[in-house]
Formats: C-alpha cells, sequence, structure tokens
C-alpha cells in the first residue's frame, strides 16, 4: 500500500465553534471543505487535521501539539481566552492541557532541550 498522506481528526458538535477556535489556535482557515459537515487544514507544522461534525462522538478526541516554548504557547493561548491546566514537567518534557469547546483533549508537548537519553 502506497501512503500519499494522513489526517487526525476530531468530532465536533458544533462546527462553526469549532472553526473559529481551530481558525484561532492555527492562526489561519481552514484549507478546504471537501464535504458538508467536513473541514481541514492540510501541513499544520507538517500535520493534517479533519474536525467532522459527529455530535455523538464529540468531545471524545485527543490531539497533541508540539511546541518549541511552553511559555510562549501559554501566552498566546491566554490571549484567545485558553488557559492549560495539568501542567507537569517530566523527564522528556513539559506538558499541558487544554480543552476545546466540544470538550476534546489536547496536549501540548515541549521537548526537552537535550534529546533524551535510554
Amino acid at each position: 500500500m502506497q501512503i500519499q498522506g494522513i489526517y487526525a481528526a476530531i468530532a465536533s458538535a458544533n462546527m462553526d465553534v469549532a472553526e473559529a477556535f481551530y481558525t484561532q489556535l492555527f492562526d489561519r482557515e481552514p484549507d478546504d471543505r471537501p464535504m458538508d459537515g467536513l473541514i481541514q487544514w492540510r501541513n499544520v507544522a507538517g500535520a493534517n487535521i479533519q474536525i467532522f461534525l459527529d455530535k455523538l462522538h464529540a468531545g471524545s478526541g485527543r490531539l497533541t501539539i508540539v511546541v518549541p516554548k511552553m511559555d510562549d504557547a501559554r501566552r498566546s493561548l491566554q490571549q484567545l481566552g485558553v488557559n492549560l491546566v495539568g501542567e507537569s514537567q517530566g523527564d522528556y518534557g513539559h506538558i499541558a492541557q487544554m480543552r476545546d469547546p466540544d470538550g476534546n483533549h489536547l496536549t501540548l508537548a515541549e521537548p526537552p532541550s537535550q534529546p533524551f537519553e535510554t
């Protein structure tokens, strides 16, 4: 099988609210709307993201976003009215949590300044 691309998909109960949130988060409008109930962003830091209308599964998604500096990400998110919670520091970087308007769980991860050694 030859793979041309992969999309991470997140369910939403309200596409207008989800689009506004992710447009601010990604700092750009969706790239396209291939069909009713689906919007997508291509090449968000190398990843492709789809938001699709699915009221039954909205809020059960998970997405990890790697950021270069957690403090910078925190400041940007605070300007959007989003606060990070559940921050923790470990051997392999710094993580913090947030939720989108549907309750989907988003984790921000700052890699360590030194490569992880096994």
